[in-house]
């Protein structure tokens, strides 16, 4: 018998409140912000001064062997797609997954891409990629799996998180 939650088991994509349960079974602080939906960085930039902590974009990517990566860096971070696979081990150069994939894996629509898809992830079809900038913030922001909200939980309780999803994520440099 483990100690971890289970991730409740469905067809159908985990809601915002299945993620919050899930996080809260593991003892994980959070906060959540409601706001209108966002489908940009720059839609979500007057948030910042509500909500402190390193806010993210996430790129939902996959190479020709259809490997499947979320590359989640800072919002305003810089990604080249042309070498990424280098350093996260894809067999080729990236291109953007597409979304049928996305909501299969993920459960999110494109504009609501998230690590804290993860939690729909449940066969571990996508690897998971946090930037090391990222990373030095002591909080990380994220959508709940909708853009209609910001989710803040501290760095360490994230990767434990994707830990408890299955997802053993790499923190690497990717961004320029």
């Amino acid at each position: 018998m483990t100690d971890s939650p289970s991730i409740p088991s469905s067809s159908q994509p985990k809601t915002a409140e299945d993620l919050y349960r899930f996080l809260n079974d593991l003892g994980i602080a959070h906060t959540t912000t409601h706001h209108p939906p966002v489908f940009t960085v720059s839609e979500s930039e007057s948030l910042r001064d509500e909500i402190p902590g390193g806010h993210t974009k996430n790129l939902f990517v996959k190479d020709k062997k259809d490997q499947f990566f979320v590359l989640t860096v800072e919002e305003r971070a810089v990604v080249d797609l042309k070498t990424v696979h280098k350093l996260i081990g894809a067999s080729s150069r990236v291109s953007f997954g597409n979304p049928e994939k996305m909501l299969d894996y993920l459960g999110v629509i494109p504009g609501s891409v998230t690590v804290f898809g993860a939690i729909n992830d449940t066969q571990c079809k996508v690897t998971f990629v946090l930037d090391e900038e990222l990373m030095r913030h002591e909080i990380i922001n994220g959508h709940p799996l909708s853009n209609d909200a910001t989710t803040s939980i501290g760095r360490d309780d994230l990767i434990r998180f994707l830990k408890a999803t299955g997802h053993d994520p790499l923190v690497l440099k990717v961004t320029d």
